[in-house]
């Protein structure tokens, strides 16, 4: 009985979370994720930013440390008060072992799987892991599995190993033709145009999300187009992880190559940060995926992978 209990003890010590508090500690932690991109890269941009700051407030957690095998980061409990609120309750992921993260991800201190959520990771071999702790638990899983992409200039320093064709090294390429700049006037987005942004955004269309939207054009630097009008025709803007989202434009202002206009200024002045510059887009939009050749953005060979968890 004896050996028993300490085999126990041992197993709960071994899925003990740990709280990397310090800066000292991110600034390693975002150092040693940079060693496996582009599979690190949901991860890695969060962290990133964490070190830039921290504006979302976010704490990251591993299974151990320092040669962790997985951490997750995540909003504060203090900020995950709405239990239906799954875009403030979103955690991101990384593992070096995907099929070994059973136990640390299924620790109640790390996931609150009571609520409804999200996980965000670029590694789709998590999914065995994540449906099978969700189905553990009651959760209901709905998976959106998209292209990922990486801004050139970004590649360049991150991962110049996937730049195998020479397009992409090529700084006077990978430019949006021009647009009527007596029509059309670059700005940022004000929190006034959240509405807006939200109403055109894939998984917007409620009051949590807009909120959501607020937040990170309070934080975050924008970039829009404004049009005649004095109103926003196309825009971009990125989240808590580094990443453009949000992207849009209007209907009556489509096909005016506005969208390639503006993800390339909002580029600029994320690069201009020195921030990690990437985004994604769905399998089936071609449209977008034609804007992103021709702006020269970079396919990884790995997705992007969102899964929306309901507790039943």
């Amino acid at each position: 009985m004896t050996d028993r209990g300490d085999n126990f003890a041992e197993d709960k010590v071994a899925i003990k979370m740990l709280h990397l508090r310090s800066s000292q500690m991110l600034q390693m932690l975002e150092s040693s994720l940079r060693k496996y991109l582009p599979e690190s890269l949901k991860v890695y941009g969060t962290v990133f930013h964490m070190n830039q700051g921290n504006p979302f407030k976010l704490k990251a957690l591993v299974d151990k440390w320092p040669d962790f095998n997985t951490v997750v980061v995540r909003p504060q409990e203090q900020d995950m008060a709405d239990d239906l609120d799954n875009h403030t309750n979103t955690y991101q992921i990384y593992s070096k072992d995907p099929k070994h993260c059973l136990e640390f991800l299924g620790t109640q201190d790390v996931i609150n799987w009571k609520q409804h959520l999200q996980i965000q990771s670029s590694q789709s071999s998590l999914n065995e892991a994540i449906m099978g702790l969700a189905d553990g638990k009651m959760v209901k899983v709905k998976r959106t599995q998209c292209i990922l992409y990486m801004m050139p200039q970004t590649a360049k320093k991150l991962v110049p190993f996937l730049l195998k064709d020479t397009e992409y090294l090529d700084d006077k390429s990978g430019r949006p033709r021009p647009i009527d700049q007596e029509m059309f006037k670059l700005s940022s987005l004000d929190v006034t145009h959240a509405p807006l942004v939200d109403k055109f955004w894939q998984f917007g269309g409620n009051e949590r999300s807009q909120r959501f939207i607020e937040r990170c054009i309070q934080i975050f630097p924008s970039s829009c187009l404004l049009g005649p009008e004095g109103t926003p025709v196309s825009w971009a803007l990125m989240d808590q992880t580094g990443e453009m989202r949000m992207a849009g434009t209007v209907p009556d202002y489509r096909a005016q190559g506005l969208s390639s206009h503006i993800i390339y200024a909002q580029t600029l002045a994320m690069d201009k940060h020195g921030y990690p510059v990437y985004n994604h887009t769905p399998q089936t939009n071609k449209v977008i995926q034609k804007m992103s050749h021709t702006l020269h953005h970079v396919p990884m060979p790995c997705d992007w992978n969102q899964w929306n968890c309901t507790p039943l």
